[in-house]
């Protein structure tokens, strides 16, 4: 039994709880000869100067490739799993590489794709080889929270059509840190703006592609465009032949688990997803060096069509998941909504932040959810205690269904842990059904019935035949060695059972070694523990003077922090060896009963995908609830109208010590584009980011910050904000602008959201005046609810030719400034109906700056005669206002036949009030001759 002196270095770990079974009685050693196994080594291939298809075809492509020259090849070592160790990982490394050059026939394997890496490496130092490996795979030994949260894990394979099929994408991506494959299929145009998008949101560690894409001289655009948009991510080409879509139905056959079989009749005519599915599957299981089981993996189908797409430029320019001025504060929206606890939740909540749902039936089935947790304090803190309890279900399952191609020390060390991690997480399905058991919205109830499956007890009861019940999950490296040393019951492998009397004998001895030194030097001495060092000892100085302030010349490795000293000595090192051998028979013997166990609890495990996406979604609505709890945000509706009374901005709400000013909001189809305007400063850009904001909270089921709101569906979300340039892709401000107003106008809808804020201020006034006229002129003929912020006043003018076309501007206000004897602007931050009245609000700032008043004095004088010169007095005429006002009755007509709610005597009330104000406002319209009101 372990003395109760010796700690783990970790501050705040529990005490180690007593081993089952232990006897004091010393016994004879035993050493099986576990020796660790040294990781396979995949041989290298040499690249042959062409590489032909299969006669099965890459994706429905029958045509022969081109020939890619003669290079060196690039063998991966497979050092990625987490099954062997540093010392085997750095043999391999040398192996590999001395094997370029001496290759030979013998040492060819053709169960393993031929892997090189892409031309771009050779012309840029940074990308001439991996500058991070393929991370580890499983819970570290120590510590479960080892691998961050949002660290890149994604492997993704993308495939193109050839010929006639060109634009057809096939994607195929898995996440090394979950079981779980998600397949897509799309065209997409010429700018590839959906490839690019969605490998945005993936963040992939890894792009495969095909080595014909990547041709010399002749690479595709794809691939070209890619290698563009992800200058720091590791790209790998594999042989055409493994992008096969027969070998990819084949492995999803195989590998896909019984609830989600029905993936096959998606895309069983789906041929480039099922080829890239082949080459990605293979790939990993090159990198890994293990394959999954049969059975064990859950593949997905997605569409482009089930999210709305937001893309890149749009995500950093809202600031949903990086803030632009510090991308180590929260000050984002992922930051705003994120009161997850788990690492599921979170990634869930990442993802639909990036891609919000399109299906309103869906988005209010959450809403449902996140209504009766903010109404329910029971059940809410029910649940946040029980969720807060479950570890990475998704890693922990993704390592349960891998099986390693040889049986290490840190395999057999990982496969226990996780073991552990498995029981304590079945544990909890009790009590999270009684958390949910008296839910009222459909979503809840149908998890609650997903917990019902008696799988879950069946995998539990199987494990505590085999696993102490005491064996649970625990902070700190050295109560979790405990556990598991001390994982399998007693009586069950009497070697074992002798092994582990054997090791708590060896530690015993280390702190009964410990405890001489102290009294033989009469000095405080402690046993300690780190998973580096394994046992070592520590002093604290604070009470007590050393001799010559030294240390005894026994002790080594000494090292000082502040008043405490870490140091070993000889003898306790070689203990430390045998303590480790020790560790290493039980482990070994332990990993057999292990592995037996697991081959029997394989066929019930995948009821853990259920378990994984419960856990995540109710994080993610719980996280909801939560932000909702510590601000007033509202329930929003989904109507063909964006209507917001009061909202207000998310994060700056968050940031600032006061609650921002709250502004009305109104855009239909009959008013869909509004022009903004405004001086300096007054807040037109965060306006901007606050509408679409709003929008994406509405469209992952969250409250949003008003007092009331109405959202149409946005299936496309775009931004044109920055007014920086990019020194990456060589392009100035104005360049920068019209590639991304070029994006937008390729790709807009009439289902589009879309934010414009100061087009055209990268060149002269003339032509940004030009530029912006044809952008708005061509926006204005789409349905889409567009938002255009300018300095440009003589576009307002544009809502004489458009009827759908409402100014607006933010109001200022001019106080005097007794201190200096000038006048002072005032920024109110409210929006208000028509143009703005400010004139020359530029010089005005630039008059209270540090500028000398003789500039600003010429700047007004020559801004006064170039005004006479340019702008013109464009009036409307009475026939124009009146078919204006025409167009504005008949669109709110159409807007309350199809939403109106209100009852029979409400809605004649709202009729004459509209018909009222209709007159009221354009008595001229009757004076007309010859025209006749409809």
């Amino acid at each position: 039994m372990l003395r109760p002196e010796i700690s783990s270095t970790s501050p705040s770990a529990p005490a180690a709880p007593q081993s089952p079974g232990e006897a004091r009685s010393r016994g004879p050693r035993y050493n099986f000869g576990l020796q660790e196994a040294p990781q396979s080594r995949p041989s290298a291939q040499a690249l042959t100067a062409s590489t032909p298809l299969s006669t099965s075809g890459a994706a429905g492509d029958r045509s022969s490739s081109s020939s890619l020259p003669r290079r060196p090849p690039r063998c991966l070592p497979a050092q990625g799993s987490y099954f062997g160790n540093n010392r085997d990982y750095t043999e391999n490394t040398v192996a590999s590489n001395l094997a370029f050059g001496t290759s030979s026939s013998s040492a060819r394997d053709s169960n393993y794709p031929q892997i090189v890496k892409t031309p771009l490496s050779a012309g840029n130092p940074q990308r001439s080889g991996y500058k991070s490996r393929t991370p580890q795979m499983g819970y570290s030994a120590t510590s479960s929270s080892a691998v961050s949260i949002h660290s890149p894990s994604v492997i993704v394979a993308v495939v193109e059509g050839r010929g006639l099929a060109r634009g057809e994408i096939g994607m195929a991506s898995i996440d090394l840190k979950s079981p779980q494959v998600i397949l897509s299929q799309f065209a997409d145009n010429t700018t590839y703006a959906k490839v690019i998008t969605k490998l945005k949101i993936l963040s992939p560690l890894e792009i495969i592609m095909s080595n014909t894409a990547c041709v010399v001289g002749n690479s595709t655009k794809l691939f070209t465009l890619i290698t563009e948009n992800f200058k720091n991510v590791n790209f790998t080409t594999i042989q055409r032949k493994y992008f096969n879509e027969t070998k990819g139905l084949e492995y999803i056959e195989q590998l896909c688990i019984a609830e989600f079989s029905t993936v096959l009749m998606e895309v069983q005519s789906k041929y480039y997803c099922l080829a890239a599915v082949a080459a990605l599957l293979k790939y990993v299981e090159f990198i890994q060096n293990s394959v999954y089981a049969p059975k064990s993996l859950k593949v997905c189908f997605q569409g482009s069509e089930q999210t709305a797409m937001i893309d890149s430029s749009s995500a950093q320019n809202l600031e949903l998941l990086i803030n632009n001025q510090d991308c180590r504060n929260n000050h984002t929206l992922f930051g705003v909504l994120n009161y997850t606890k788990t690492a599921g939740g979170s990634r869930r909540l990442r993802s639909n932040i990036l891609e919000p749902l399109v299906d309103i039936e869906t988005i209010n089935m959450r809403l449902d959810c996140v209504q009766e947790l903010l109404q329910d304090e029971e059940l809410f803190f029910g649940l946040q205690s029980v969720i807060s309890r479950f570890l990475d279900t998704e890693q922990l399952l993704s390592v349960l269904v891998q099986i390693p191609k040889q049986d290490t020390v840190n395999a057999a060390e990982s496969k226990i842990t996780n073991l552990i991690y498995l029981k304590h997480t079945l544990e909890l399905v009790d009590s999270l059904k009684i958390a949910l058991k008296n839910c009222n919205t459909p979503l809840l109830r149908a998890y609650y019935g997903s917990l019902e499956d008696k799988r879950f007890g069946i995998i539990l009861e199987k494990i505590k035949t085999v696993i102490n019940d005491d064996a649970r999950y625990m902070k700190g490296c050295l109560n979790m060695r405990t556990q598991k040393c001390y994982a399998v019951r007693s009586n069950i492998n009497e070697f074992l059972d002798i092994a582990r009397r054997t090791y708590t004998e060896i530690v015993d001895d280390i702190a009964g070694m410990i405890s001489q030194l102290g009294e033989k030097y009469n000095l405080p001495l402690r046993t300690s523990f780190s998973s580096a060092r394994g046992f070592f000892i520590q002093m604290t100085t604070d009470c007590i003077a050393l001799p010559s302030d030294q240390l005894p010349s026994e002790f080594i490795k000494i090292s000082k922090v502040k008043n405490s000293y870490s140091f070993t000595s000889t003898d306790l090192i070689k203990m430390n060896e045998r303590c480790q051998e020790s560790l290493r028979e039980i482990y070994h013997m332990t990993y057999m009963i292990v592995c037996k166990l697991l081959s029997e609890i394989y066929e019930h495990i995948h009821c853990l995908h259920k378990l994984s996406d419960t856990v995540s979604m109710l994080d993610m609505l719980l996280s909801f609830a939560h932000a909702c709890t510590l601000s007033d945000y509202v329930r929003p509706e989904f109507t063909d109208t964006l209507a917001i009374k009061q909202g207000w901005h998310p994060i700056l709400e968050k940031i600032s010590v006061e609650k921002p000013v709250a502004n009305n909001t109104y855009i239909t189809e009959g008013s869909n584009f509004l022009i903004i305007t405004g001086p300096n400063m007054s807040g037109k850009s965060t306006y901007l980011k606050q509408i679409a904001l709003c929008q994406i909270m509405a469209q992952i089921g969250s409250y949003v910050p008003a007092e009331y709101s109405s959202f149409r569906i946005a299936k496309q979300i775009f931004t044109r904000i920055s007014t920086d340039d990019d020194i990456e892709t060589n392009s100035s401000t104005f360049m920068k602008e019209m590639k991304e107003i070029a994006y937008i106008l390729h790709n807009a809808n009439d289902k589009s959201l879309i934010l414009i804020d100061e087009l055209g201020r990268g060149t002269n006034t003339e032509e940004g005046i030009g530029i912006c006229y044809a952008v708005c002129e061509y926006l204005l003929s789409l349905k889409a609810f567009t938002l255009f912020a300018t300095h440009f006043l003589e576009l307002c003018h544009i809502d004489v030719l458009y009827p759908n076309v409402e100014n607006l501007h933010f109001e200022v206000q001019h106080v005097k400034n007794t201190s200096r004897n000038k006048e002072a602007i005032l920024y109110t931050y409210k929006l208000s109906k028509g143009l703005t009245e400010e004139k020359n609000y530029g010089l005005k700032a630039a008059e209270v700056s540090s500028l000398p008043p003789s500039i600003v004095l010429d700047a007004k004088e020559i801004t006064t005669k170039i005004t006479r010169q340019i702008l013109q007095n464009q009036k409307s005429t009475p026939e124009m206002e009146r078919q204006r006002a025409v167009y504005q009755l008949a669109t709110r007509l159409v807007q309350t036949a199809r939403n109106s709610q209100l009852d029979p005597d409400s809605l004649r009330t709202y009729l004459r009030n509209l018909k009222k104000k209709y007159e009221d406002d354009f008595p001229r319209a009757e004076q007309v001759p010859g025209e006749t009101e409809k």
